[in-house]
This record gives structure tokens, C-alpha cells and sequence, in this order.
């Protein structure tokens, strides 16, 4: 795994690279970027912009929220997939928060993740977005990023976020997951667009599978393959 040093390097040229990075879900506040990120499970950010100015307009904040019944919420969200499961966190969230919070986006990891439907990921979201406090969220995007690259080496979220903030100093954070995420689906894609990368030569993978493809290429055939070849004499 690359020292620190080196993972700040790596970042400094992502960003250079994807300087417009920042999160895709619009918000104007800290309760309506909440609820935009529970949506936001397996689903896209273009997805859940369509559902949102809708759904705050009629559920502003917490209060409002927390008086839906999931038969007056699932149609609001019902494009957004798991439409159930994530109705019955979005109304669990804002009871938990006017019954806790007084109605408030709480600015604490563990307040945050005792919330219905919010993991870690989801807290840091919201931390680093609109509470302004460091965060950095790790979603599919930044664990195959980070590890084809080499700035981290584990295929668990948490293991991953500890070892990029052991790494960046906290006001990094949150700008470090955005750009991750965003070459993920730019550039680092499943299959990936190495010729485009910013850092392909610190990529641990284009290293080790890309480069070394290349420099072997097709494979000869052998001698008892393909068209026999006559001789003259």
C-alpha cells in the first residue's frame, strides 16, 4: 500500500484531473441532503434529483416527515427502487429526529448512525456536505478505486475510510471521496479507461495487469496450429 505521502500525490492529481468533483444530489439543507442520500441506495443521484423537489416540497423537514404514512410516501419514491424498505427508514429518520434532536440534523457519526436507514457512509455524506464537519464516505465507487490504485488494500468500507484518513488530514476528507467517486464513474469504471487516467503510472493495477498485457500481447500460436506452411527447397 503507498505511504501517505504518496496517497496525498495520487489525490493532488485526481483533483487536478476532476476538479468540478463535488456531490451529485441536490440539497439546501442538511435534513433534505438525508434523506437524498437514503434514497440514493441502489439507485443514481440523476434518479433521486428527479424525486426530490417533489417529495421536499411536500415534506420540508423533520416534522413534516415524520407525519407520512408509508401508503402516502411510496408513490413519491417509488422510482428510486426499494421503495418500502426506504419509505419505512425516511419516516423512521425524521421520528427519531424530532423525537432526539428536536427536529435537527444532528453533527455527530454516532448520533447520526443510530438514525434509521444511516450507516456510515450516509453520515459522512452529510457531515462533510452540509454540517461541515470532515467525512469521507466509501461507497462501491471508492473501494475499487483505491484499492485497483493502491492507496488502500481492503474490500470493507470501514477499513477503507480508516486507512484514507490515517492517510489525508481531515480537511481533505470529504473533496478526497468525491473525486474518488467521480473517477470511478468517469474514468475507473469495472472496465476501465487507463489511457484517460491522471495517475495511471502510480496505479498499482495498471502496474501489474494493464501495462504487462500490453508489453506480452497476442500470444503466438504454435507450430502445429493454423495453416500448415510448405517449404522450399
Amino acid at each position: 500500500m503507498k505511504t501517505p505521502i504518496e496517497t496525498r500525490h495520487v489525490l493532488d492529481a485526481l483533483e487536478a484531473q476532476h476538479p468540478d468533483a463535488d456531490t451529485e444530489l441536490r440539497y439546501t439543507t442538511a435534513f433534505e441532503l438525508l434523506a437524498a442520500t437514503i434514497l440514493s441506495a441502489q439507485s443514481t443521484d440523476q434518479r433521486v434529483n428527479l424525486v426530490t423537489p417533489a417529495l421536499f416540497k411536500r415534506y420540508p423537514n423533520a416534522r413534516a416527515l415524520a407525519r407520512a404514512t408509508p401508503e402516502q410516501l411510496e408513490p413519491q419514491i417509488h422510482s428510486t427502487g426499494f421503495f418500502r424498505a426506504k419509505s419505512k427508514a425516511l419516516i423512521g429518520m425524521a421520528q427519531a429526529l424530532v423525537k432526539e434532536h428536536g427536529g435537527e440534523v444532528p453533527a455527530r457519526m454516532d448520533a447520526l448512525v443510530a438514525l434509521p436507514g444511516v450507516g456510515r457512509k450516509t453520515a459522512n455524506v452529510v457531515l462533510g456536505h452540509a454540517l461541515g464537519v470532515p467525512g469521507l464516505p466509501v461507497d462501491r465507487h471508492v473501494l475499487r478505486v483505491s484499492n485497483r490504485i493502491g492507496i488502500a488494500e481492503s474490500d470493507t468500507p470501514e477499513a477503507v475510510e480508516q486507512q484514507l484518513c490515517d492517510a489525508l488530514p481531515p480537511k481533505r476528507w470529504t473533496r478526497a471521496s468525491d473525486t474518488l467517486i467521480l473517477h470511478g464513474r468517469r474514468i475507473c469504471k469495472p472496465k476501465p479507461l487507463c489511457d484517460q487516467c491522471a495517475v495511471r503510472d502510480e496505479c498499482a493495477f495498471y502496474d501489474s495487469v494493464v501495462s504487462r498485457q500490453r508489453t506480452v500481447g497476442p500470444q503466438k500460436k504454435s507450430r502445429g496450429s493454423g495453416r500448415l506452411r510448405t517449404s522450399r527447397r
